[in-house]
């Protein structure tokens, strides 16, 4: 069955499934494989930094072949765009379907993406940066609660979602934050939203970059073994402006050193070349695994094409179920 919405229509896809773009996670194959079965793959550049090992210019063209001929789009972290504008233009050269910004000021990168042809889609986490997003041109504005796994804010996704879609209309919307099955989509469509932007689930299929290990842990951790912290960006070196913090899974390192961060920036250059092998080795003590609140709902790892059929499918057996009962 095929769950027309606003958001499917004017991206032009069948299902109303967005892939969130993790940065480091969410490569082209995977981008590839959503886009495939009738979502929107969102591969994700994050800090468009080269020295993270993903996101340089050369990493998104690798990544873009790795879609296939599937149309897929980007996503970017809004205020590292701001330092690295040449990574926009990167993207754009190769004709994304859309491109994706969140946490900070679309105004100075919105025309570009609309004249390029890219539907421009922003993240945001309050009704003002919502009203701000959509004064900007945002073709689809994304409501993300606090649910989710890796950046956000403090809004829980079943308020901000309905909220946002008041204040934005008629611009279409999608929800994010916790969804993980179509449950969840269902729940999304029934607040109003043309789509669900789905992040922690898609990490744990097997096209998803990222360690085994950490896909392992994904799978058998729950929604209570996850904080939002400071403290894996502490570890990396990068200063994320207010109020934006990081949901992860817990692990020895964040019991280590959560709330600790001046303490973890004075340990310097050695602790963070650890880190950083920690997340190359991946020894789930230490390397972070960002993820949200749906991880009870994880307990596999599918191949993405048929675990987008399997969310449309939950989602229309949800939504007749919720129909029949109030016959």
């Amino acid at each position: 069955m095929q769950l027309s919405t606003a958001v499917t229509r004017l991206l032009g896809i069948e299902h109303p499934i967005l892939l969130a773009p993790m940065g480091g996670v969410a490569g082209g194959a995977l981008a590839g494989a959503v886009s495939a079965a009738g979502g929107l793959g969102l591969i994700g550049a994050g800090y468009a930094d080269p020295a993270l090992g993903w996101g340089s210019d050369a990493w998104i063209r690798a990544e873009f072949d790795a879609a296939g001929e599937s149309p897929v789009g980007i996503g970017f972290i809004t205020w590292a765009l701001d330092r690295r504008p040449q990574a926009l233009d990167a993207a754009l050269e190769l004709r994304p379907r859309a491109v994706m910004l969140s946490f900070g000021d679309v105004a100075p990168h919105a025309a570009k993406i609309r004249d390029a042809g890219a539907v421009l889609i922003c993240q945001v986490q309050t009704l003002k940066d919502a009203r701000e997003a959509a004064a900007n041109g945002a073709e689809i504005v994304v409501a993300q609660g606090t649910e989710a796994g890796g950046h956000g804010a403090d809004r829980a996704t079943l308020p901000l979602v309905p909220a946002v879609i008041d204040a934005v209309a008629p611009t279409p919307v999608a929800a994010a934050g916790g969804i993980a099955d179509g449950r969840g989509l269902a729940a999304a469509l029934t607040l109003g939203a043309g789509a669900a932007l789905i992040g922690t689930r898609f990490w744990a299929t097997e096209e998803a970059l990222g360690h085994p290990n950490q896909k392992a842990l994904i799978a058998r951790a729950g929604g209570d073994d996850t904080l939002r912290t400071r403290v894996f960006d502490t570890a990396r070196g990068i200063v994320w402006p207010e109020p934006y913090t990081g949901r992860a899974i817990r692990n020895a390192f964040s019991e280590t050193w959560h709330g600790r961060d001046a303490a973890l920036r004075a340990e310097g250059a050695a602790l963070r070349e650890r880190f950083f092998a920690a997340q190359r080795d991946g020894d789930t003590d230490v390397a972070v695994t960002f993820a949200g609140e749906g991880l009870d709902l994880i307990a596999d790892r599918p191949r993405a094409g048929a675990l987008v059929g399997r969310i449309v499918d939950e989602a229309v057996a949800a939504l007749g179920t919720a129909a029949d009962s109030l016959r």
